[in-house]
């Protein structure tokens, strides 16, 4: 009897050393996972198209309409737009704390990308640079203002992605900061009808120079180059590591009584 309370003992305590085991190297791969799935790559690992400014062309073409998840939309094509960037920020509209696009009925805004390219790629002065997206903007700061003065911000956007086909909206949603991105499609106004009616419009930006921001309707996307793969799957197993830890921890057996 007093060997086998032994050997119960002993396997209790391997049960609960594989546990902790477990739920601490849960929270170091899904800490390190944090801190670098959004770090942005050196200049040095760019693609050279980066350094191209967005390509536009007038274009004079008819006003069409689209049903998304039972709302109707009109879009009004403004311009043709090629734009290759790197993702420094992005905002995924069905984030659970966006209400200004289910408040506006807007299925078409799936994302903003706050891209950079040209000189702020080429010198990159992007990496002293902080970006954030909110739910219809891209905020830019530096801590330093020498670093501010090198940015140009007439080399960065942030750019509403609309789309009304699925398979487009899934390769958007497949994009990460760090990612290289080329997008092309149109420069569009588009309005929300509610009940038959006008109900909301967003208007695009031309320009670069302007604060506003570019609505694209997106009819290609092409990533010519990821980042922060490693650090997304470590942050992935770090979430199913402490799930699995905390299961074994309520799951354990209480210890053999002497």
């Amino acid at each position: 009897m007093p060997d086998n309370r032994a050997a119960r003992s002993a396997e209790h305590r391997g049960l609960r050393k594989a546990v902790r085991v477990t739920l601490l190297l849960g929270l170091l791969l899904l800490s390190a996972g944090w801190w670098q799935k959004s770090q942005l790559p050196g200049p040095a690992s760019l693609s050279p198209a980066l350094l191209a400014e967005p390509l536009q062309e007038t274009v004079h073409e008819a006003s069409f309409k689209t049903l998304v998840d039972g709302v109707q939309y009109t879009i009004h094509p403004r311009d043709t737009y090629d734009i290759t960037g790197l993702v420094v920020s992005l905002h995924d509209a069905d984030t659970w704390w966006d209400t200004a696009h289910k408040e506006w009925d807007d299925h078409l805004n799936l994302v903003d990308l706050c891209v950079v390219w040209g000189e702020n790629a080429r010198s990159g002065i992007y990496r002293a640079v902080h970006f954030s997206n909110t739910q219809w903007t891209c905020h830019m700061s530096a801590a330093d203002g020498s670093d501010w003065q090198h940015f140009n911000v007439a080399q960065a956007s942030n750019n509403h992605m609309i789309t009304d086909k699925p398979e487009i909206g899934r390769l958007l949603r497949r994009i990460h900061v760090g990612d290289q991105v080329r997008v092309r499609g149109y420069l569009v106004d588009y309005t929300t009808y509610r009940d038959g009616r006008p109900f909301a419009q967003r208007t695009t930006s031309e320009s670069r120079t302007d604060q506003d921001c570019e609505v694209i309707y997106v009819t290609s996307v092409q990533t010519l180059g990821t980042a922060g793969t490693a650090a997304r799957f470590a942050y992935a197993a770090g979430a199913v590591l402490l799930v699995l830890g905390a299961l074994g921890w309520l799951l354990l057996p209480a210890p053999p009584v002497d």
